[in-house]
């Protein structure tokens, strides 16, 4: 196996450590997809909707469907943009080939969370 070899430095540069940069990428930034409660979309088909679409559990799908209905939001899940985005169209599109006015949203996290 050879060893790859390192360009020489700037002239008179021989002898002296020569230090390379480093750009550090930063993680895109997370966003939050949520259901919105509405007075119409049967809480079936919330949870149906949280299986099918986010890989919920019944469980995990039950619970989120009662912070909506309680709490007039529920976090369905967290994503990078383009996917949260391609979420919310799938969701929506399928509510309303459904007849469910079902409103789903992305939002950016804060930064702190």
């Amino acid at each position: 196996m050879t060893r790859p070899t390192i360009p020489p430095g700037p002239p008179g540069a021989e002898g002296r450590t020569q230090t390379l940069e480093r750009t550090e990428t930063k993680k895109p930034r997370l966003w939050r997809v949520l259901l919105l409660n509405d007075d119409y979309t049967p809480m079936d088909y919330v949870v149906q909707v949280l299986e099918q679409f986010f890989r919920k559990t019944e469980q995990e799908a039950e619970l989120i469907m009662l912070a909506v209905h309680h709490k007039g939001q529920g976090v369905a899940g967290v994503y990078t943009r383009d996917v949260a985005e391609t979420k919310v169209a799938q969701v929506t599109a399928h509510a309303q080939r459904e007849g469910h006015p079902l409103r789903v949203v992305a939002e950016p996290e804060s930064e702190g969370e």
